[in-house]
């Protein structure tokens, strides 16, 4: 029996990581703590109203601020999880010495831990980049799952396209391409093999949503194309017995509440309201509910997918 499941996870990368992104400088005072201040509350909002319980993943550095380690507290108490972004989302962590990976997973897994009383079950790699070496120190850890695996051609060009903008403007990215060899891995939730990109019986794998015909199922994409498009994208996704939403905590960013006007040049979404954003991600939910999806976290998404009888 195929399993009907969707999951919707939010990466909580703070503003100036966004920032960096575009090599211009963070905003300065409030702003630069919007993610955690005014995203995470709207966030939670949004699920308690919808009654979701989804999945973050943290930065084990953000959690060197006492308030970051009590909102993250506070969601893992109402029910969502908590999953591991890496310590420092170093965007190159797959391209390093063994040992740094597992540094960066361990860092994080513990301060999550301290923070939570729960070690994470689950990682997400920074700018999604993986490699074979990621996923052996993955398996040596604890983590019962990754969803960091994006094959998605079209999302791998427009980066592409869009950090050549930046150098052309004389400006450094501090985000990295990660391989192309991703682009040949499956949509569907499988088992890691070597490489990474083919199927075995190592760590499971939960990749980021793509559709059939090859676009992001992201929260990028559906709080700029607004209801009508998320409505559209996510009717595409039907059928997958994982519909894997990756969100971030900058996508309920509102440039003149938030004090991010300084980014409006480099970031098209900021362009749109926070409840012009909520309407795009409710249609994309009603789609996926109405055709009778079960929303769960990440974890419960993976606990199942291993309770599954082999075909």
């Amino acid at each position: 029996m195929n399993l009907k499941l969707a999951s919707i996870s939010i990466d909580l990368d703070e503003v100036p990581r966004y920032a960096a992104i575009h090599g211009v400088e963070a905003p300065l005072g409030p702003g630069a703590r919007a993610v955690y201040e005014k995203c995470v509350p709207r966030f939670r909002a949004w699920l308690d109203e919808e009654s979701i319980r989804a999945t973050f993943f943290a930065i084990g550095e953000d959690l060197e601020h006492r308030d970051n380690r009590e909102a993250i507290a506070g969601l893992h108490d109402a029910g969502h999880e908590i999953g591991n972004h890496s310590h420092q989302h170093h965007y190159d962590l797959s391209r390093r010495a063994l040992g740094d990976i597992a540094e960066q997973i361990e860092r994080c897994a513990a301060i999550i831990e301290q923070s939570c009383g729960r070690r994470p079950a689950g990682f997400r790699a920074p700018g999604y980049a993986v490699s074979d070496l990621l996923f052996r120190a993955l398996e040596a850890s604890d983590v019962e799952y990754d969803s960091s695996v994006f094959p998605c051609p079209s999302y791998y060009a427009a980066k592409a396209v869009a950090l050549g903008a930046i150098r052309l403007r004389g400006r450094q990215s501090a985000t990295a391409m990660d391989r192309p060899a991703v682009l040949r891995a499956p949509r569907e939730p499988y088992r890691i093999g070597r490489p990474y990109w083919r199927t075995g019986t190592g760590l499971l794998e939960l990749p980021i949503g793509v559709t059939p015909m090859q676009l992001p199922y992201i929260g990028t994409s559906l709080v700029l194309g607004g209801e009508r498009i998320a409505t559209v994208l996510s009717k595409q996704m039907l059928g997958r017995e994982l519909i894997n939403l990756e969100l971030h905590g900058f996508d309920l960013a509102d440039a003149q509440e938030d004090g991010l006007e300084t980014l409006t040049a480099h970031r098209a979404d900021l362009k749109r309201t926070v409840s012009e954003k909520l309407r795009a991600l409710k249609a994309a939910v009603r789609v996926v509910r109405e055709a009778g999806y079960e929303l769960v976290t990440l974890e419960e998404a993976a606990r199942r997918f291993k309770a599954k009888p082999n075909p």
